[in-house]
Order: structure tokens, then sequence, then C-alpha cells
């Protein structure tokens, strides 16, 4: 067998061929449809007689779903193909290339007539037909033998990964959409495998592995790989799920050139239009591992309502029970949506849990504050144990970001020495320089710092680039502070009038308590509201609560000195502590709580670890004598900043040096202008 990369290079030649019609970002449209289209023709050859023959047999007695299971059976593959064309016949016609190379796809199987579909190559077979490429590339692609007896499915795989590589990378500037760099993928499969190692070498083991945002398929494809490394005979059945229709393509035909019988990738919006429910039949809804780059920064308003729809079932199966973040980034969605298909940790059962890595931004660690939605998910993902650890990667690792980016390692069965924590690594600093920048991708991880990263994790210790902290350490109460609203009263024309414009029916109501109370300023609102509350009731007068706040709206105005506006009074209860916003009343044995000002209203963040009402005590009231705490406004939260873990602190330079700095240039720039005057 010839090694892969003579087959990966004589293909991007033959990709030469379209250059004029096509810019190279767009060879990928041509190039690997007929990549498949090549393997599949020489892969089926051998059988193609038999399964003309029997097609011609049964076809009009066995159609659709039962035909292709017929016809794929004497085929011997997951697919075949009953036109009477191949390759070498297409070639000996070339009037009519066009018109048979059409006719030749629609001889094949549903799923591989899909598969194309997809790809939508009918509209590049009449570009390149247009063009007078289309028969060159054709006889270009007679010439490549990939039959099985030249090229088995391992080796495929590699040649048409290392195509979509290739190609993704020529198209760097919307690659990062659909295409995980390889040493990134390379980094979570070890991190996702790396506990069970030795379980995933043990003979006979079948483990099942799904990528909901699954792009190009490499994710699954590098997963494979590792998992054949450490035992050719045991099996990982890989599922994937993708809605941009040329990814789903590419990741779907290079399962079935690898002849993976039990793998599927199907066509969807995972977040909308799940392909693996709870009762799928081929994999129960559930699957040991998962591995996802879900798109960064990317919005869901087009799918907010459905998804909502879901959140507010009240049904035991709701993968958004936790929570919805803000519409303009729907990463955590994704997150959600894996960890609802998690096999539970039921050993007695022999079922051991699940494990996911997944790729994120900065922004699910800690954008939302306590009661957001993406507070509720971190939160709901730490207190279930399920977050086991992050790490941090370098900038510029990506072909359409220059962003940090990081990894996140969640499963439902954590080691017992990993029970209650999380690891954080800074492997930020761990990267190599691209010869040639790709896009925004300017540095790669070498095998070295991908070894680093994965030796610093299984050792789960202490180190400058390893932290390991207690789960309530990401934690913190939000508390809001009060302060008393504090209300003046004053009567004049002006505000009476603008009342009167608004209220011209309580006329006779606002002299009255013109005439009654006069004009002078009252600093205690409660007590006049209450005076004049009774002066109206003995003219058998209420108002409605509209009118009583419009009243208070126009002749009041805040002011320091003015005594604090009365919300409740009521007899003392058990924990109506001061610090709860219960002030000692007048009359004893009562309190009264007092109207909280909007525009004072602060908020105190409490670590999870320190009791509220303590720090509250000394922390606030001390400095400020008419604060409460608002015990029904707590709000607990979680989030990880990495900075503040990792932030090694580098004294200024001394005042000297910096003096001697800023002489130096002084004199270099007099320099420059005496040359120019001069």
């Amino acid at each position: 067998m010839s090694d892969h990369h003579y087959y990966v290079n004589f293909i991007w030649q033959i990709a030469d061929l379209l250059r004029g019609p096509y810019r190279p970002p767009q060879y990928e449209r041509v190039m690997l449809p007929l990549t498949v289209l090549r393997r599949f023709d020489c892969v089926l050859a051998p059988t193609k007689p038999q399964v003309l023959a029997e097609h011609q047999r049964i076809e009009q007695a066995v159609q659709g779903k039962a035909l292709d299971a017929r016809l794929n059976k004497v085929a011997g593959q997951r697919f075949h193909n009953h036109s009477k064309l191949d390759f070498q016949r297409l070639k000996g016609d070339p009037n009519n290339l066009a018109l048979h190379l059409n006719d030749y796809i629609n001889g094949f199987s549903e799923d591989v007539r899909k598969i194309f579909e997809r790809f939508e190559f009918t509209a590049e077979i009449e570009r390149m037909e247009e063009a007078q490429i289309l028969y060159l590339v054709i006889s270009k692609f007679c010439d490549v033998d990939l039959h099985p007896d030249k090229v088995d499915n391992i080796q495929m795989g590699l040649i048409f990964e290392d195509l979509i590589r290739k190609f993704n990378e020529a198209a760097n500037e919307t690659a990062g959409d659909h295409f995980t760099p390889r040493e990134v993928i390379q980094l979570m499969v070890d991190l996702l495998f790396a506990p069970d190692d030795d379980t995933l070498a043990t003979d006979g083991k079948v483990f099942k592995l799904l990528d909901p945002t699954c792009g190009t398929g490499g994710m699954l494809s590098e997963a494979q790989n590792h998992l054949r490394q450490l035992n050719p005979d045991n099996r990982l059945w890989v599922f994937g799920q993708d809605f941009n229709p040329r990814s789903y393509a590419i990741a779907a035909s290079d399962l079935l050139m690898k002849g993976n019988e039990q793998s599927d990738i199907r066509y969807g919006d995972s977040l909308i239009d799940d392909q693996f429910p709870p009762a799928d039949e081929l994999t129960e809804g559930q699957f040991d591992y998962f591995l996802a780059n879900p798109p960064f920064g990317v919005d869901w308003k087009r799918q907010q309502k459905k998804i909502q729809e879901e959140r507010d079932r009240n049904e035991s199966w709701n993968r958004f029970a936790a929570g919805l973040p803000r519409v303009n980034d729907g990463a955590l969605l994704f997150l959600q949506h894996m960890v609802s298909k998690f096999v539970p940790y039921q050993p007695h059962m022999q079922r051991m849990g699940s494990r996911l890595a997944v790729v994120f931004n900065g922004s699910p660690l800690f954008t939302g504050g306590a009661g957001s939605g993406e507070s509720e998910i971190r939160k709901w993902l730490i207190e279930a144990d399920m977050l086991d650890a992050i790490v941090a990667l370098p900038e510029q690792m990506f072909y359409n970001t220059g962003i940090g980016t990081y990894i996140w390692l969640v499963t439902n069965r954590k080691t017992a020495e990993r029970q209650g924590k999380i690891q954080l690594i800074d492997a930020r600093q761990r990267w190599k320089p691209l010869r040639r920048s790709l896009g925004d991708k300017r540095r790669e991880l070498g095998q070295d710092d991908i070894a680093d990263v994965v030796r610093e994790y299984g050792n789960f210790a202490e180190t400058a680039t390893s932290k390991i902290f207690e789960n309530v350490d990401f934690g913190y109460h939000r508390v809001p502070i009060e302060r008393p609203l504090r209300l003046v009263y004053q009567m004049d024309s002006e505000r009476k009038s603008r009342f009167l414009d608004a209220a011209p029916h309580l006329l006779d109501d606002v002299q009255l308590i013109d005439r009654e109370y006069g004009r002078d300023q009252h600093e205690d609102w409660s007590s006049f509201d209450e005076l004049m509350t009774a002066l109206l009731m003995r003219q058998g007068r209420r108002w409605k609560a509209p009118e009583r706040k419009l009243f208070r709206n126009v002749f009041t105005e805040r002011h320091a000195e003015a005594l604090p506006v009365v919300r409740e009074r009521r007899r003392k209860r058990p924990g109506d502590e001061r610090i709860w916003g219960w002030f000692a009343a007048k009359k004893q044995g009562w309190v009264e709580q007092y109207e909280p000002d909007a525009d004072k209203r602060d908020f105190e963040n409490v670590v999870l670890r320190e009791d509220v009402a303590e720090h509250v005590r000394t922390q606030v009231l001390r400095h400020v004598g008419d604060a409460w705490a608002d015990r029904e406004g707590v709000r607990s939260a979680y989030e990880v900043n990495f900075n503040r873990h990792f932030y090694t602190y580098t004294p200024p330079r001394p005042l000297a040096q910096i003096d001697a700095d800023l002489r130096a240039v002084e004199e270099e720039i007099l320099h420059l202008l005496r040359e120019v005057v001069g």
C-alpha cells in the first residue's frame, strides 16, 4: 500500500485544474465530493455486476428502503450503486459527461444521494461543464486508484482527513466555523480519555461518542484514532450532527468511507431538531463520551421560541432546565444538551457515567451576574459536582479568532480524589509559533505541550500552572444592600398645577390639603401621609393607588435630612433583625421596615464560605448606619476568573530608572529637532 500522503498530494495537484473558474477556498466544493465518489466507485467495483443483476431482477417488486437494504447486502457495504455507469464509462462519453455523472450519482442508495444533495454537487457539475474542465477533472480522478486492496479504510480516513484540513486551511477566513485545529482536537481527546486509558485498552469493549456540532467530523476521527492506538480490537461508535449542509456531507462521507457500520452522522440543528433523542433505537439517546466545539458567540434568536417552549415544559426530560443564557451566545445551551445525554453513574447496573470535553471562549466562564441564565447554568453544573477541570489555551489558536479559548472537562463520575474539587490548568504560555499564519491562527500546540497539559491533568497536583479548588471557591452570594428612601413634602403652585393637569377631578381634595397643612416643608412623609389620609377619610374620600402614587411623585423630593419612608410596621417576630431591614419603632415591641431608595441600592459579593449576616454586619453596617440587606434578594452565583487565580505580581521599575529613560528620550527628541532646524 502507498503512503496516504501520496494520494493527498496527487488529489491536491488535480485541484490546480480548477484555477480560474474557482478560487482556492472553493476547491473543496469539487475535490471532496469527487474523492468520495471515486472511493465509492472503487469499493463497489468487485460486486457491481451482481448488484446490477439483482437490481434488474427485483426493481419492479421492491422499492425504497427495502430495495436499498437488498442491494447493500449484495454489495457487501452500507451503500450501493445500481447505475450501469462507473468512472471509466463516464470518461468514455465526453459529450454527455455532465448528464451521465448526475445519473451515476442518482444510482446510489438513498443515504449517499442525501449526502450529495447537501454537497450541492449538481451545481458544481454545471459550473465545471460551462468552464470546459469537467472532462479533464474526471479523467484525472480515473488515475487515482482508491480500491480497498490499495487503500484500506484506515488509510482512506487519513487521506480524507488530510484533504479536509488542507482545504479548510486554504479557506481560513471561515474555517473556524466548522474546523478545529488538529492539535486542539488531539489535546481534547487525550484529556477526555486520560482517566479511562486502561478501560479503553481492555479487549471486547464498545463505546459511544457524540459531537452535536461535528462540522466536518475531525473530532470524531481523532477520537477513533486514539482508541485504535490503545486497542485496535475495541470499537468506538461515533455519532455527530451538524446544521451546515456541506460540513454534514463531508462528515457523513468520511464515516461511510471508513466502514463504521454502527456510527452515524445526521443533519439538523441540535438545539431544536435533536437527531438523537432518548427514544433513538440506535443510541438510546445516551453516550459514554462527548466532544464539541460549538460556534463562538453565535446568537440563538432563530431558535429562541422552541427552546423556551422546551425550557418551560414540566417534563422529566428537559434539556434546558438549568437555565437559558442570553440570546447572543448559545454556547451553554450545547453544554446542557450534551449533559442531558449522560449515561447515569450506576456501577451496580454496569452504567459507568459519561465524560465530556468542549471548547468555549471566555464568555461562559463569567458572563452574567447572579440570577442570570449563565450563572444559573454554572451553579447547576458546579453544585452537581460535574465540572472536573478547565484548561486555558493560548490565544491565536483558531483560524477565525485570536481570542483566548478554554477546554471544559465535565463528568458525572469524578474519581474520589476529585470529588468536590475543580482543577484549573493555565496552558496559555504553552505554544509554538507557526511558520506561516493561517488567518488569525499564529500559534500551535506542540506534542510536548499537549503531553505536559495531559500529564498535569493526570497528576492532579498544585503547580505554578495547575491549581486545585473546592467547588465552593467559585461561588458567592450577591447581596442587595438597601438604604431608606427619604422624602420631604412641599406644596407650591407649580406642583399643584402639574398635579391637577393630570388629575383635575381631585381639585377639591388638593385645595383642602393646601388649606389644612399649608406650604411648609414636612420632612416626615410617612407621618404626613397618615395625616392626609385621615383628613380625606373624614370627608368621605378615598384615593386609588395610582392617584396616591401621582401625588407623592409630584409633591415630594429626595432629601438627605428627611426621615425614612416607612413601608411596614408590626409587632416584632423572631428573625426581625436590624441587618434584614427591621428597625426598632417608637412603640415598644414593634419594628418597622423602610421603603428602599432604588437610586442608592448597592450590592455586596460575599463568598460562599462566609456568613452573609456577619459580613453585612462587619463590612457594611459599621460604615453605613441606615443600610440593610435584602434577604429575599440574595442570590448565589458562580464564576471562574482565570486571571485572578493565576495572576503574578510584577513590581514597577524603580523611579530613578524610569526618570533616566525619560531623560534619554528627551535628549533624543532635542537632537532630532536640532538636526531639522539646523
